[in-house]
């Protein structure tokens, strides 16, 4: 009689941590997934910056320091869409 109640309470408490688990799990996936596409976005901005100022100083409008600017603008532009994305 207290083996069936013994065994009754366990098999709850298994089912009670698998059902805790099981979220944590996936939890842990989506975040994962939302790293990796920041860290991609990221990345593609880099590339998106160094065209830009390939393309400001070819075009010889602006200085080279206003160039720099619009690098660092287009990756901090970048930097806040990565972050929209993780968080």
């Amino acid at each position: 009689m207290i083996r069936t109640y013994y065994l009754t309470a366990l098999t709850t408490l298994a089912i009670a941590a698998g059902s805790v688990c099981v979220p944590t799990l996936s939890y842990a996936t989506d975040q994962a997934d939302q790293r990796q596409e920041s860290r991609d976005t990221k990345q593609e901005g880099r590339d998106a910056a160094r065209e830009t100022k390939e393309e400001c100083k070819e075009g010889d409008e602006k200085s080279r320091a206003d160039c720099r600017q619009d690098k660092r603008d287009t990756k901090q532009d970048t930097r806040d869409t990565a972050r929209d994305i993780k968080y």
